[in-house]
């Protein structure tokens, strides 16, 4: 699994760039010495408020279609036998309840908040965004929260694993435990044309999640730690708080079947960017 992990690191399309908002122009300084307190009060505010908004700015939060992820308990990890050392040791983890974006974010919903496309793969409005930081999909959570009042965030590592499991099952694959039915599930190097698709196209897990397994790597939020199964807490586990890279999980239309087991990890750098690095929402229950 070590010379995987290398694998992916080196097709990712790294870059230390990132999308910088622009800000409209500040107000000049007040010229007129004449001018009463009131306006002056007014011309302070106003600067203010010009040099903290971006140029651009979306009036109207895009809706996300959410599935109800009722909590519980399941046995997390590599199940199988055939995962990597990061995937052991098999331990219980409790997650509470939760709702999940039923697809990846699209870039239709992506351009409607951030105001531009980064995707590699611009094919159309309902393809998954990708091309995407973990840092990028911070700014556009924190967008779409002020557009919409509500508190998206990404899923952590156990939620996600969790869900993608149909709610904790037994599950090798989204929605299967079967490589030979994965085809009917999954984009993945074999089926894909080593492009992304437009989401929904495969069935879903029993949860009515669509392309948990395949067609763009899912950014968590946990920071990654090769031991941390042999500590995590039972419940509700964040991962490590000291670890440098983030993690990504369910592999991609680029990748291979191995890829996709619901039980790999990955990781990266937050500013590294890739042709088939996308995200998933989830909103607290609570």
């Amino acid at each position: 699994m070590a010379s995987q992990k290398v694998h992916l690191r080196r097709y990712a399309q790294a870059s230390s760039l990132r999308h910088t908002n622009k800000y409209a122009s500040r107000l000049t300084a007040v010229k007129c010495l004449r001018l009463s307190w009131f306006n002056l009060l007014l011309a302070l505010f106003l600067t203010a408020l010009l040099c903290h908004s971006p140029a651009w700015a979306a009036d109207k939060a895009p809706e996300i279609p959410i599935v109800f992820v009722k909590g519980g308990c399941f046995d997390m990890g590599d199940t199988f036998g055939d995962g990597g050392l990061d995937e052991k040791p098999v331990h219980r983890v409790c997650v509470n309840d939760f709702y999940m974006g039923r697809y990846v974010v699209t870039q239709e919903e992506w351009e409607a908040v951030m105001g531009s496309n980064p995707s590699h793969f611009k094919n159309g409005g309902k393809y998954p965004v990708e091309n995407v930081s973990w840092n990028d999909a911070q700014e556009f959570v924190a967008r779409l929260r002020r557009l919409s009042g509500l508190k998206w965030r990404l899923p952590t590592e156990a939620e996600w694993e969790y869900a993608a499991r149909s709610g904790g099952k037994k599950e090798k694959f989204a929605g299967t435990d079967k490589e030979s039915n994965l085809d009917e599930y999954a984009w993945h190097e074999g089926n894909s044309g080593m492009k992304t698709h437009p989401v929904g196209e495969k069935k879903p897990n029993g949860l009515g999640l669509y392309d948990m397994s395949g067609n763009v790597w899912e950014w968590v939020q946990d920071r990654y730690d090769r031991d941390y199964y042999r500590q995590s807490p039972a419940d509700n586990p964040k991962g490590d708080p000291f670890g440098v890279n983030r993690i990504v999980r369910g592999g991609s239309a680029q990748t291979g079947k191995g890829f996709l087991r619901l039980s790999y990890r990955d990781y990266l750098a937050s500013e590294t960017r890739g042709a088939c690095f996308g995200l998933r929402l989830v909103l607290s229950a609570k």
